[in-house]
């Protein structure tokens, strides 16, 4: 089944739990995409050392994240609290 998945410009860093979420609307449901600022990190092959280089290295690898989100969303790769977690593909 193709559903269409919307993503929206929004990102929130939480620098204390070390994670960065963007939202997916899929099915008429808000899909939590999470990422670890450790993986990317290792995505955008770069430090990140604050939130201002958190936000830059998400936007460098914006498309790629949204895409292997996509991929997770369609396959129902959910965790117990209905968000998708990723950061193995490289951008």
């Amino acid at each position: 089944m193709n559903q269409q998945i919307l993503f929206n410009d929004r990102i929130e860093v939480d620098w204390s739990q070390q994670w960065i979420q963007f939202d997916a609307q899929w099915a008429g449901q808000v899909v939590p995409c999470l990422i670890t600022i450790a993986q990317l990190a290792k995505l955008a092959n770069c430090q990140i050392e604050n939130i201002e280089q958190a936000s830059a290295a998400f936007e460098q690898c914006r498309f790629d994240l949204e895409e292997q989100a996509e991929l997770l969303i369609e396959e129902e790769s959910f965790d117990p609290q209905g968000q998708v977690w990723l950061g193995h593909q490289p951008c």
